[in-house]
């Protein structure tokens, strides 16, 4: 006969959401039994790599509007009842107090990810929540007096469920996307997901390929296949072998792999000097005279190497003077430089994505206590939800207030 085990509480998924769900349904109820599980060999996968291990617990304004996939609005609702200051009260009450840097991203004083983690197990675990790991689940379903959850470990009986398995990124911590499969069991639609906060590749013998290691800012804008600009993000960009990284790349990935599914022809373009126009750089370079063009350009503050593979990829000599460039030349050096269409291949897959974009629509779940509309008595958390934010601490925020309104609302 299989290990059967029976509990007030089931919950799925032992990362930030479901170890938030954890901690406030175990000081919100604390006679009920609780238990935790996971697939991971070792908990808070995620958690601990964040922000290059030293975890970006949040940002220090959180908009609900820098989110996507679900509304806005429905987004302000989840994140209004627990929000950024309450999110810094509850960790330094752990013991974890954070910091401000200049990016508005806020990080434990300490620098490290395991205080992050290490605080909320020892929090989950003073309110009596039993953690059981590696336990994998395979199942799941209703039974007469709520829900069950199996695996090859056997089976636990519950009379709430609570699902945060995560969605797809970072399929190594146990987040395989599992957990889709278990909310349509009960009944929820999922919508279209892809990798967000994700690189992008470009041509295997693309120019910027050569740039690898670089790094500056830069605007990267996404254009539909007409050419209309649909969004932009300004921030520091990494030139990678494989092609484009970093927070201005990470952040518009998801808008451009979206856009694409819709509009094959949308392309995203570079601006190497953020903040300057077109018309504006034609004029200082008409202007130069018998002045060294790329000389000009490297005063600029763009690296040397970035300025060389310009000129090649606008076929121009290194050292041509400004009443030597022809008009055609300068309008291409322009354009080169204020708005080179990227030649994108594909994305570097949820292996390295940050978060998975799509998942459960809030509209099927009852917000105020993030109840499931369609299946009584299951609480949906964390980025098994169609919501994903940008880079700095927004998904974690998301993951915080979503697990806590769990917590507090079970019954």
């Amino acid at each position: 006969m299989e290990n059967l085990e029976q509990c007030d509480i089931g919950i799925v998924g032992a990362g930030a959401a479901g170890l938030m769900a954890a901690i406030w349904a175990g000081r919100t109820h604390p006679g009920r039994s609780i238990v935790l599980l996971d697939g991971a060999k070792k908990l808070g996968a995620k958690i601990l790599v964040a922000g290059g291990g030293r975890c970006n617990v949040t940002h220090y304004k959180v908009d609900s509007k820098r989110y996507a996939g679900s509304s806005s609005s429905a987004i302000a609702k989840v994140l209004r009842q627990f929000d950024v200051s309450e999110t810094e009260q509850f960790f330094k009450e752990l013991g974890v107090t954070l910091k401000r840097e200049e990016t508005g991203k806020l990080f434990p004083t300490t620098d490290r990810s395991k205080d992050v983690l290490n605080a909320l197990l020892r929090a989950a675990e003073k309110v009596n929540v039993t953690i059981r790991y590696p336990r994998r689940v395979n199942d799941v379903g209703r039974t007469s007096a709520g829900f069950f959850v199996s695996g090859e470990w056997g089976r636990l009986e519950c009379e709430q469920l609570v699902l945060a398995t995560g969605g797809k990124s970072l399929p190594k911590s146990g987040s395989d996307g599992k957990g889709f499969d278990f909310v349509r069991t009960f009944g929820h639609e999922v919508t279209r997901t892809f990798p967000a906060l994700v690189p992008l590749n470009l041509q295997k013998h693309d120019l910027i390929c050569q740039l690898s290691g670089i790094t500056l800012p830069t605007t990267i804008r996404l254009h539909s296949n007409t050419g209309k600009r649909i969004i932009e993000f300004t921030n520091s960009t990494l030139c990678t072998h494989f092609g484009l990284s970093g927070p201005s790349v990470l952040d518009i990935s998801r808008y451009f792999l979206d856009l694409k599914s819709s509009d094959p022809e949308a392309y995203l373009s570079i601006n190497w000097l953020p903040g300057t126009s077109q018309n504006d750089l034609e004029e200082d370079i008409r202007s130069l005279e018998h002045r060294s063009v790329r000389k000009y350009v490297q005063r600029s503050a763009l690296p040397e190497r970035l300025v060389k593979m310009l000129f090649t990829y606008c076929e121009i000599d290194f050292d041509v003077l400004g009443d030597q460039l022809q008009r055609g030349q300068r309008r291409r050096l322009v354009q080169a430089i204020t708005e080179m269409r990227l030649k994108i291949t594909g994305n570097r897959g949820y292996t390295f994505a940050e978060v998975t974009a799509g998942g459960v629509p809030l509209s099927e779940l009852f917000l105020q206590r993030m109840e499931s509309r369609t299946c009584p008595g299951l609480y949906l958390c964390g980025e098994l939800c169609d919501v994903d934010g940008p880079i700095g601490g927004f998904n974690f925020q998301w993951a915080w207030a979503s697990g806590y309104v769990v917590g507090t609302s079970l019954r």
